[in-house]
């Protein structure tokens, strides 16, 4: 995933120096949430529909705001709202 490549080379830099503009604070600030975003429990795979959905949230910008720390408990009820009251957009994205 571009972001996710995108992030790491920041990231990796970021090392290096202590000034950092916004842009790239945000990008760096993204980049965690989404990281993860992307954890999965061992022999527990996510459907893809389910993995999209999750990511886009986490692309556009929806969790720049919360704590990394309640992304796995944000993203389980996410999903859960979303198969109850979402399924049609699970089953567009599949």
């Amino acid at each position: 995933h571009f972001a996710e490549a995108q992030y790491r080379e920041v990231a990796a830099f970021a090392q290096f120096g202590s000034d950092l503009d916004a842009a790239t604070q945000q990008l760096l600030n993204r980049g965690v949430r989404l990281t993860e975003l992307l954890k999965q429990g061992q022999y527990c795979p996510m459907a893809i529909e389910e993995q999209v959905t999750v990511i886009y949230a986490g692309v556009r910008g929806h969790l720049d705001k919360m704590e990394p720390s309640k992304i796995t408990k944000f993203e389980k009820a996410f999903l859960q709202h979303v198969l109850s009251q979402h399924q049609d957009l699970l089953g567009a994205v599949d």
